[in-house]
């Protein structure tokens, strides 16, 4: 028997922990399964001095202790009162054979229960591995009385007889993953043996590299304590750290036989195992017995996967085994990790088989097998995955190889990091063997910079020169990379990528003649960029104000998106942005939150920057607010976009009837917002006569491709007329724009106008038509909805608003899911939300009420 081990100074609280030991009070066995290190005697030490009232007895087991009499008389002492003799309990032969025998056994249960009631901790029970002392215990688990209760602690998970435990007792078992600390834990660990706090970088290193393994993270603090640069520290902590290596040598490895001493090190090559693998790259015979014994003996064996059918160590324990078998073995590991490359490539596991042909240093070969995936990479975004592979071939193994930087400049842009893949790509254009092949592969992926970084210019000048190399070339073949360098391939991404340059140039008529032109390309029959290219048509068509081509378009991209299961991609970002500026444009804001929503989460997934400024100019148009900062965007938007927000920042100034705020002179020739908002203003400060002079600077645009560049003029044209020769002389303008914009659903165009052009609608005269109404109807219900309902403790959001929308239209959660691309279950949330802020039981009585607070 020994004295109940003080928890060290540093030692951190346990509370959850230390409640469930608490539960198990009642039950007559607690179990603690844990590596050497995981705080399992810390833990249990802890909850002993939290409860003074309970009678603890500490047995701190030995190797020596496998002999019965000297653990007998251990068990003895430990319950008889102080200063009574130990017990005989008689000498049955079954102690002679190295166990105590039922006689003994029952003999010492009636000890247990003549004696006050105690707590017996058995700490360290692994030092009796393989006695027959073990089954004893158990049995003794079993049978002790009500007011006994033994806690186990062990690094060997031995699981005999603990079913029973478990179905009659609800047994209490804490095991590694319980123990692991948290970053709360840890941090205040941390700081208690430095003695200052850590910061959040250094924090999630430690947590990274010890996975809350608690005697790691110790000997990380007490290696940081003398670390000038903490962080670089804690990041390249390594098993093989004097401290961590000397701790993990002496408490698991030092105890192991040589043989298994040895399959340990040539396991730790594998970064997973699986019981087939290592049977049959290792000659083991029977691995998942291997596995069990692993984790019954707590040897930094982790689980990855419910069947347990996948392991691997805990990294630490993993560095100090790869460690041992380089300095012990140094060719074993290459010749381990490439059978294990030809094993997972013979299972079709390309990605597996790269990782270790890579650790290996078969540059070739995984050269090869990266070179050879095909379009799937593309189609399941894992274009990080394949660029991370390639930049860690070594880079002299690369310059000699212009097909491997080439596809590693493709990878970099279609992962949105288009200034790296710029350079890679732009150094490759300079090689003087270039071929047109190459080229036209070079300038088709450097056009498609369009869509992540500012000047379009630059772009278009690369899709003319792809465009250019093709038609020179009609029989070019290009090296196969990817599955995506075919020539119809190449001239459908080219076109695709002018078309958006020119759209966000703002030069929308050369943007649609290329976007239809890719249309018309056998290339656009692939699915992927069939999506790209309708979302980018719609996106076009909404912002020209042709907003039922915008639809169509956007719904046939998403609904090509959910049949090929892309719709999770972020291919269709440019689909979800056009759905959502076609609602803001038709004066349904709430109808845009869900898909301006997944349009911006996808195009933020691969750093498409400049369909970020779109979003955010969403936004802004949305919510009919002045343009915010946007820290996370490039500080440049494209120019489409620059126009727009400052038009918008300037119609909030003129609405508020403040100072333009240095709004530039429009550009004469192309109509713009900037030109609506100039005219605008002069018409607000009564100026009539700069306000023509605006309009008369520009070309009118053609109102089939453009509706709603002439709807703004008409618009215009009607509020010069009734400003210069007074009420009503601008109707049959006014009955142009609303005609014309009825043809495409344009509401918010009026709405944005302002309350004048609201007064001049509601004054036309003659009978009102159904179009008429809903625009002064829209423009009523967003001054109210912007305005908020005073009549709700809060407010419904924009997404709540959407679907509030449709609850007349009696659809189904079905179908609202559908038509929102949220599931089922998002739809029921949303509804639930619904019912709470409305205060209300139902669909029927929601809409009834949104209907008195003026929602709907």
């Amino acid at each position: 028997m020994t004295a109940i081990p003080p928890p060290p100074a540093h030692a951190v609280e346990r509370p959850r922990l230390r409640s469930r030991l608490d539960a198990a009070l009642n039950a007559p066995l607690s179990v603690v399964v844990a590596p050497a290190g995981s705080g399992k005697t810390v833990l249990v030490s802890q909850w002993a001095a939290s409860h003074p009232d309970v009678r603890v007895i500490w047995i701190g087991l030995e190797p020596a202790d496998s002999d019965p009499r000297r653990l007998l008389d251990h068990l003895l002492s430990a319950v008889l009162p102080p200063g009574r003799e130990t017990r005989d309990l008689g000498r049955p032969h079954a102690v002679n054979a190295r166990a105590f025998g039922r006689p003994v056994l029952e003999s010492l249960v009636n000890v247990f229960r003549e004696h006050p009631p105690v707590v017996l901790v058995l700490d360290d029970l692994h030092h009796l591995a393989g006695s027959p002392l073990l089954p004893d215990l158990w049995w003794l688990a079993d049978n002790v009385p009500e007011h006994t209760h033994l806690i186990f602690s062990s690094r060997i998970d031995y699981g005999l007889g603990w079913g029973r435990h478990r179905l009659s007792h609800s047994l209490i078992e804490l095991r590694q993953s319980d123990l692991a600390l948290d970053e709360a834990a840890s941090a205040t660990l941390l700081e208690r043996i430095i003695g200052a706090p850590v910061s959040p970088r250094t924090l999630t290193a430690v947590m990274e590299r010890t996975e809350g393994w608690a005697a790691g993270v110790v000997l990380t603090g007490l290696g940081l304590r003398s670390e000038a640069d903490p962080e670089h520290f804690a990041s390249e902590l390594r098993g093989t750290d004097r401290l961590i290596s000397e701790y993990l040598s002496e408490q698991a490895l030092a105890q192991q036989p040589p043989e298994r001493r040895s399959l340990l090190l040539r396991l730790s090559a594998l970064d997973r195992m699986s019981a087939e693998l290592v049977e049959s790259i290792l000659s083991v015979d029977d691995a998942t017995s291997l596995f069990e014994e692993l984790e019954r003996e707590s040897m930094f064996l982790v689980a990855l996967d419910r069947n347990r059918e996948w392991f691997r160590f805990h990294p630490m324990f993993r560095e100090l085994l790869r460690y041992r078998l380089k300095a012990e073995r140094p060719r074993a590991a290459t010749e381990i990790r490439t059978a294990a490359a030809d094993w997972h490539l013979a299972r079709g596991d390309a990605p597996c088989a790269i990782d270790y042909l890579l650790e290996a240093g078969s540059w070739e070969r995984a050269a090869t097998v990266i070179s050879g995936r095909g379009r799937e990479v593309l189609e399941r975004n894992d274009t990080v995955s394949v660029s991370r592979w390639l930049d860690a071939l070594p880079a002299e193994f690369r310059a000699t190889r212009p097909d491997v930087e080439i596809l590693r400049g493709m990878l970099l842009m279609m992962n949105g990091d288009a200034a790296r893949a710029e350079d890679v790509l732009r150094e490759q254009a300079d090689r003087p063997t270039l071929t047109p092949g190459r080229s036209a592969i070079i300038h088709t992926f450097l056009a498609a910079r369009a869509q992540f970084r500012s000047d379009p210019h630059i772009a278009l000048q690369a899709a003319e020169s792809a465009a250019a190399l093709l038609s020179e070339h009609p029989d070019l073949h290009p090296p196969e990379l990817l599955g995506l360098t075919h020539p119809h391939l190449l001239r459908t991404s080219s076109l695709t990528s002018a078309g958006r340059a020119l759209f966000l140039s703002g030069d929308l008529i050369a943007a649609r003649r290329r976007f239809d032109e890719a249309l018309a390309e056998p290339g656009a029959q692939y699915s992927l960029y069939r999506i790209h290219l309708l979302g980018s048509l719609a996106l076009l068509e909404a912002w020209a104000g042709r907003l039922r081509r915008a639809a169509a378009f956007s719904a046939e991209a998403l609904d090509l998106a959910a049949e090929t299961r892309l719709l999770a991609h972020p291919s269709p970002a440019d689909a979800f942005l056009a759905a959502a500026l076609a609602s803001v444009e038709r004066a349904t804001p709430s109808s845009a939150a869900a898909p301006l929503h997944e349009g911006a989460l996808r195009a933020a997934a691969n750093h498409r920057t400049q369909l970020m400024w779109i979003a955010h100019l969403e936004r802004v148009l949305s919510e009919g607010d002045a343009v915010d900062p946007v820290e996370a965007l490039p500080s440049t938007p494209p120019p489409i976009v620059a126009v727009a927000l400052e038009a918008e920042e300037a119609r909030a100034l003129r609405l508020a009837h403040a100072s333009n705020g240095g709004l530039r002179h429009p550009t004469a020739g192309r109509w713009s917002p900037v030109t609506f908002e100039a005219t605008a203003t002069a018409l607000t400060r009564n100026r009539p006569g700069l306000a023509r002079a605006h309009l008369d600077a520009v070309t009118p645009e053609p109102p089939e491709s453009m509706p709603r560049a002439s709807v703004e003029q008409l618009i215009l044209r009607s509020w010069l007329d009734a400003r210069e020769r007074g009420t009503g002389a601008g109707a049959e303008a006014m009955h142009r724009a609303l005609d014309l914009a009825s043809q495409h659903d344009l509401i918010a165009v009026f709405v944005r106008a302002g309350p004048e052009v609201m007064r001049l609608i509601a004054d036309l005269p003659g009978t009102s038509t159904p179009f008429r109404a809903t625009v002064l109807e829209r423009a009523s219900l967003l001054r109210r909805t912007r305005a908020t309902s005073p009549e709700l403790a809060e407010q419904l959001t924009d997404r709540e608003l959407e679907i509030l929308a449709y609850l007349p239209t009696r659809m189904t959660n079905l179908e609202l899911a559908a038509r929102c691309y949220v599931s089922p279950n998002t739809i029921k949330t949303h509804m639930a939300h619904i019912y709470r802020k409305l205060a209300v039981p139902n669909r029927n009585t929601a809409v009834a009420r949104a209907q008195d607070l003026g929602l709907l």
